[in-house]
């Protein structure tokens, strides 16, 4: 997809989507973290980012599913898992491109954020073989998101919020994690804003083009759990120059809490009333 007037959709496999971009007067080693830190992210396919929350599933955003691929797998913990199974929330809709098409034209992409507003970005990878070397991810269930500080996680592209990030990639670097504070929450989503120093904190940072479907983490007393998932944010600017990753941008989320009902009953194999769009990609050959 292309980058829009009001929003940039974090995109993976089919455009750039960012990591963490980080605080323009904070030494960029104080964000870099040990990928064992995170054995529990999951690399997809091409780009983005999904989280294991059960020995057999992962969660991630749905635009992040390659499109065209029959054959894939996902990486957790630097080891290749084959896919059993996708599982789509039935509420997913893909951009018409009718739309991409007139916010390129005219750089406006009001009804663009409408469409985004709409749809259930949300999908469940099922794995052929259960993890048994990482620890999946709880959810959090609490409908208290507002105000609480969320820790980000990724390694896509990344710059500062002074001059954002290039969004032509590299959407692969090494992985990052800031923190930033829910501003607002309703029904599938919950937002922050990238506050410019002095007023953000002081590892402060937003997600951004190749980190679709990473975690957004609130730490309840020693335990971090998944409240959310990367999926779109605001920028200023025309379509065609506006630059991801800047100070004032918005980064919504696909809010779980919203979801718990839906993720409980696929894994549990009693899906709920309307029908899950589900499909089997067939394993890499030589696959660990």
């Amino acid at each position: 997809m292309l980058r829009l007037l009001l929003l940039i959709v974090l995109l993976a496999a089919s455009s750039s989507a960012s990591a963490i971009v980080i605080r323009d007067d904070v030494d960029d080693s104080r964000y870099r973290i040990p990928e064992s830190d995170f054995p529990a992210l999951v690399d997809m396919l091409g780009e983005g980012h999904g989280v294991l929350i059960a020995p057999q599933w992962v969660i991630t955003a749905a635009h992040v599913l390659p499109q065209h691929a029959e054959t894939w797998q996902v990486v957790i913990d630097g080891t290749p898992r084959n896919v059993e199974r996708v599982v789509v929330h039935p509420g997913y809709k893909t951009m018409p491109r009718e739309l991409i098409d007139q916010a390129m034209a005219s750089g406006e992409a009001m009804l663009v954020a409408v469409f985004l507003a709409s749809t259930d970005d949300i999908a469940l990878v099922k794995l052929a073989q259960s993890v048994t070397d990482v620890a999946p991810f709880a959810i959090y269930k609490d409908n208290d998101e507002p105000s609480q500080i969320v820790k980000i996680v990724g390694k896509g592209a990344t710059g500062t919020g002074a001059i954002g990030h290039d969004p032509r990639g590299p959407n692969r670097t090494e992985l990052r994690r800031a923190f930033n504070k829910i501003t607002s929450a309703y029904d599938r989503w919950f937002c922050y804003v990238f506050d410019e120093p002095p007023s953000a904190l002081p590892l402060e940072g937003i997600l951004g083009n190749g980190d679709s479907g990473g975690p957004v983490l609130i730490q309840i007393e020693d335990q971090w759990l998944l409240a959310g998932l990367a999926s779109w944010k605001v920028v200023q600017g025309h379509v065609m120059t506006a630059r991801p990753g800047r100070y004032g941008q918005i980064t919504c989320n696909v809010r779980l809490s919203h979801y718990v009902k839906w993720i409980e009953s696929v894994i549990s194999g009693q899906p709920q009333a309307g029908a899950n769009n589900s499909f089997k990609p067939n394993p890499l050959r030589g696959s660990a």
